[in-house]
């Protein structure tokens, strides 16, 4: 019950601001620090009554009993009224038995003089005169069980257990009442979403099972059994085995040594590789996982057996001769089907030739968002240079681009209103069920959106704040950089500070925080105040400026150790770890990436990475490569496992890179540096979300150039998104996007397997 009235006060409290009844809200927080009820907390009512007798108060404690009883014993029924005798009588034994055990005499015999009048017709009192004349109380027989520490911490154990009981049948207010009931639904909803879990695994496991028994009927041969998920490609290399030497397999150094099996193996393989064709990409997307997650039977369902041309009708269009071969080796691995089946993979091959024997001015004609008919873009004019691929990329999440098939389904857009100026970061919990948002005003919002949005906390702060985290273990904790040179450790279901660390006076801007997947401890990258001041609304100067990446204990509170940044003390802008905190990546002002082994704390590699900052840097899903966005605006795929060797590039547009710029009326311009995530990826790592000037983007993750392939426009802002993040926790993936006028939108995507 404390705790939901603490919660019902915040809340009451949120409404007086909102309401601007300032006079009303000086009112209830004087109430509140003079509340006797303590909140109906009994833990802090206990404390109370142990002051009172640790420091002999007597007429403090006997006010405080006689509070109670008036506004809460009184109220129980006759039967229980000995209970409380009792509970008093006690409660004023312990007062005299602690007088005596610390020595002071003194306030023993002035509690018996002022009883005396109340006590003396008492029979359980009787003995009790003579106490302050016993040399040695503690050894008589008639008071030694009283001088016990069992028989101290019974009484108070049993006072602790009766208040909780009286609060817990106390009849509670509408207000009271409606906290239980937002508890119940929540819990509710989380009970549906485990049964809803474990229903869809049920119904996968049984798909599997019926697939297999068809298998088993029609006799096919293993790789022809697997032909749903395979395209006809992938046919063609399982007898030839020609993809081995075309694919380019990553090098087996240290790093191999950081990843788990699963992880050396991946699940999914990359899907780049130097060299590739669009049909090895195809065949790297599909592959079904070697080592699968625990959530694989949700990610890969397997679909009943169908004709192998049909996938690749889907799939990207390929060559005359990839084709010839292709139909050569259906044509053989498919003499043991029956009749109708291979006239049906035949039609399906004959449409399939048809559809991409036409020039693209007769290609079908697409629906755009607003339900307007417009044909297909005409590319093949164009050059095959960046520029263009970015349009195309543009162009295909406005009209929906060439998939037969979106991957997502936007089931809901809401938004979140509380910031009154530009986000800076905005983060999801490792849960999924709190965000985290920072405004360049330096107000911290900590708010839910299940099963309601709702802010949980408002963190206000004297010095500015540049950077936040969650923290990994608990994830409600929550880490706070400064522009002073602190880092902060909040707690946000306590809302309040646990303790500050002051990391460097000569580099004062905290400008990124990573907490290690142990939870155990975090990196700090601080830097010094840039040539032009602390402000970040401004591009900085060519020059980068100084600053130290520190490792630092969550435990201990103490600085572990600070890492050598070669050739030259510098910046770092972003940091993110891998899955198990072995490896840490970090992107700085100078353009390079560096790589750092996290159990030996040394750089194991660095290069540079781009022409000018490096503004974001991730791991990918496989941990083989590593993504970056920079100051140049481009968007690069690189291989660990070779330094410096890229494996796919895009070039991006400025309202997806930054610096963002929001003008208005009278010349008015805002120009803000990135400073939070500017992508991030879904759950399986085969697509990204990226800013833009109207919302979030969705693009495809490919081979070859464009490198990206745009499949949805979230949208819903009227300023440029400055930040994203992407969490998978639970089945529908929510998309946050974070714009310069303080707005956060917050997309909930159902992915449609395939």
């Amino acid at each position: 019950m404390g705790s939901a009235v603490e919660r019902t006060d915040e809340h009451v409290r949120e409404y007086l601001i909102y309401r601007g009844f300032t006079s009303t809200l000086k009112h209830l927080d004087s109430d509140i620090k003079a509340d006797k009820e303590k909140g109906f907390r009994v833990d802090k009512i206990i404390e109370q009554l142990q002051q009172f007798v640790q420091n002999f108060d007597l007429f403090g404690l006997k006010e405080y009993w006689v509070y109670l009883d008036r506004r809460l014993f009184c109220r129980l029924e006759d039967v229980y009224r000995s209970t409380v005798n009792k509970l008093r009588t006690s409660l004023y034994r312990y007062y005299v038995i602690c007088t005596i055990q610390r020595g002071n005499l003194e306030k023993t015999q002035e509690f018996f003089q002022r009883q005396a009048a109340e006590l003396q017709g008492q029979p359980e009192w009787r003995d009790w005169f003579i106490l302050p004349f016993i040399p040695t109380p503690e050894q008589n027989p008639a008071f030694s069980p009283y001088f016990s520490r069992q028989w101290a911490d019974t009484f108070l154990v049993s006072l602790h257990n009766f208040l909780s009981v009286l609060f817990q049948c106390m009849p509670q207010p509408v207000l009271l009442s409606f906290d239980a009931e937002v508890q119940r639904t929540t819990r509710l909803t989380e009970e549906n979403e485990q049964l809803r879990q474990q229903l869809f695994a049920r119904q996968t496991e049984s798909r599997d099972q019926r697939e297999g028994d068809e298998r088993v009927h029609h006799k096919l041969p293993m790789y022809v059994q697997n032909a749903d998920r395979l395209g006809d490609t992938e046919l063609e290399l399982v007898p030839s085995q020609r993809g081995v030497s075309t694919v380019t397999t990553p090098s087996r150094n240290f790093f191999s040594t950081f990843l788990p099996q699963g992880r050396r193996t991946p699940g999914k393989p990359s899907q780049y590789t130097t060299g590739s064709s669009p049909s090895q990409v195809a065949v790297g997307r599909k592959d079904p996982p070697t080592n699968p997650p625990a959530k694989s039977k949700e990610v890969v369902q397997p679909k009943e057996a169908k004709p192998v041309s049909c996938q690749a009708s889907t799939s990207e269009p390929v060559n005359s001769q990839s084709q010839q071969s292709t139909n050569q080796s259906m044509n053989q691995s498919t003499n043991q089907l029956t009749h109708p089946r291979h006239k049906r993979i035949q039609d399906h091959e004959k449409e399939r030739k048809e559809l991409f024997s036409k020039p693209l001015s007769q290609a079908p004609e697409r629906k755009g968002e607003a339900g307007e008919v417009e044909p297909l873009p005409d590319t093949s004019s164009e050059p095959p240079d960046s520029s263009s691929n970015s349009r195309s990329c543009v162009g295909g999440a406005e009209g929906g681009g060439l998939s037969a098939e979106q991957p997502f389904i936007k089931l809901s857009q809401e938004e979140y209103g509380e910031h009154h100026s530009s986000i800076m970061h905005c983060r999801v919990d490792c849960s999924g069920r709190r965000v985290a948002s920072l405004d360049i005003d330096g107000v911290i919002k900590v708010w839910s959106f299940n099963p309601i949005m709702q802010t949980k906390a408002t963190i206000m702060s004297k010095s500015s704040l540049l950077s936040l985290e969650w923290a990994t273990k608990p994830d409600r904790l929550l880490l706070l950089g400064s522009g002073v040179g602190t880092v902060r450790l909040y707690d946000t279901d306590a809302k309040k500070n646990l303790y500050e660390m002051n990391i460097d006076e000569t580099h004062p801007r905290i400008l990124s925080l990573a907490c290690s997947p142990s939870g155990s401890s975090f990196v700090c990258s601080a830097a010094a105040l840039s040539r032009s001041g602390s402000s970040d609304s401004v591009p900085r100067l060519p020059i980068p400026v100084s600053g130290q990446l520190l490792l630092w204990d969550t435990k201990t509170v103490k600085q572990q150790l600070q890492f050598s940044l070669e050739p030259e003390p510098v910046a770092i802008n972003c940091t993110a770890f891998n899955h198990n905190g072995n490896l840490l990546v970090t992107g700085a002002a100078d353009g390079v990436i560096r790589l750092f082994d996290m159990q030996r704390y040394e750089s194991a590699m660095s290069w540079r990475a781009h022409d000018g900052e490096v503004y974001s840097v991730e791991f990918s899903y496989d941990e083989n490569t590593v993504f970056s966005i920079g100051e140049d605006g481009k968007f690069i795929q690189w291989n660990i496992h070779r330094c410096g060797v890229k494996q796919s590039e895009q070039a991006l547009p400025q309202d997806s890179t930054g610096p963002f710029v929001l003008s208005g009326y009278s010349g008015y311009k805002q120009v803000q540096i990135p400073r939070g995530r500017l992508f991030a990826f879904d759950s399986e790592g085969q697509h990204v979300l990226t800013c833009s000037n109207s919302g979030g983007l969705i693009y495809r993750l490919n081979n070859g150039e464009p490198a990206l392939e745009s499949v949805l426009s979230l949208g819903g802002h009227k300023a440029p998104v400055v930040t994203v993040d992407w969490s998978s926790a639970v089945d529908c993936g929510t998309c946050l996007t974070a714009s310069m006028d303080g707005k956060i939108k917050l997309s909930t995507l159902l992915a449609q397997k395939s």
